[in-house]
């Protein structure tokens, strides 16, 4: 009876206790003592032991294969490992999450966490959270991953790797706003230099012109000295001297026009063909007509040589896959 008598007066004193603290009294400073001597007396509770439902996490490392860093997750739907290749520079957090999902539809939730439990901002780099090790978090599951860092040897990547990342960051940064802008640079570009020789190409027109018609008179007189010679020759054959006479003096008219033809191939290293002897013509009398007109020869040139660079640069960014390729395989060989 002693005994039942106490334990309903420590009973009392825990709802009279829980009572005060509800109604907020400053009785619950009195009845803690009495509780602490009471749980002196008939002995302390027993420590609790708390017990987590979710497994332990799974240690996985980060592996490098050619090049680029490759993590291998446990899907949860079909218990098989899945190589997921990463690109550090062009990746964020969302989109290896999305990836992630997307190969398999029973991951509800997914997340990256840092090695203190702490959620990983979506818009990260994957290539800042490769710096150091972290945790991912797949429906209920926990993954610790161990990132090789910086240090590692794998992570030093040769000239073929570095060519294929200067190429990837090429194509990153080549949008479309770029493009449009780059197109809007040319077309002012070409507006300026059809500006700038429209006035010289009147002029040079106009010299093309006087040094054509120059040249058609040097064909004409060269025709009719020709006729000339022929005619006199004959006249002389038939009515002044015999055959007998003509024969070494059109043997001689022959053997110096042979010289001649020598001669123009020492000067101008040329064989004397007529499609050649005229454009030599036309510009001798072109350039010759030009100073007279102080005609800028070089800068018409040098116009001219921006001009088709710009409309070759134009035809290349109209066509993507002639955006791609050397200009030596695009322009046409002479």
């Amino acid at each position: 009876m002693i005994w039942f008598g106490r334990v309903a007066k420590l009973h009392y004193g825990v709802v009279r206790c829980s009572l005060s603290s509800a109604s907020g009294k400053s009785s619950s400073a009195i009845q803690v003592p009495y509780l602490s001597r009471q749980w002196c007396r008939y002995g302390a509770p027993r420590p609790v032991h708390y017990y987590s439902t979710l497994p332990p996490a799974t240690d996985i490392s980060v592996q490098y294969k050619y090049g680029r860093p490759v993590l291998s997750l446990p899907l949860p739907s079909r218990s098989e490992l899945c190589q997921f290749s990463l690109r550090p520079m062009l990746m964020t957090v969302t989109d290896f999450l999305s990836d992630i999902q997307r190969e398999d539809p029973g991951v509800a939730t997914a997340a990256v966490l840092s090695t203190d439990g702490e959620r990983v901002c979506s818009t990260t780099s994957i290539d800042t959270v490769l710096n150091q090790d972290f945790q991912i978090l797949i429906n209920s599951t926990i993954y610790r991953i161990h990132s090789p860092g910086r240090e590692s040897p794998e992570h030093s990547t040769s000239i073929d790797d570095m060519k294929t990342v200067v190429h990837m960051l090429q194509s990153a940064l080549n949008l479309p706003e770029h493009q449009l802008l780059r197109k809007i640079q040319l077309l002012r570009r070409l507006d300026t230099l059809k500006q700038e020789l429209e006035p010289l190409e009147k002029v040079r027109a106009q010299v093309a012109g006087r040094a054509d018609s120059q040249s058609m008179r040097v064909e004409w007189a060269v025709l009719a000295f020709l006729s000339l010679q022929g005619s006199f020759l004959g006249y002389l054959t038939w009515f002044v001297f015999a055959w007998d006479v003509m024969e070494p003096v059109t043997y001689f008219i022959t053997y110096a026009t042979s010289m001649g033809f020598l001669g123009y191939y020492i000067l101008t290293k040329q064989e004397l063909l007529y499609p050649d002897a005229k454009d030599r013509q036309f510009l001798h009398f072109f350039h010759k007509r030009a100073a007279m007109e102080h005609f800028d020869t070089h800068r018409y040139n040098k116009l001219r040589d921006q001009l088709a660079t710009v409309e070759s640069d134009l035809k290349r960014l109209r066509n993507p896959i002639q955006l791609q390729l050397p200009v030596d395989h695009i322009q046409p060989s002479n």
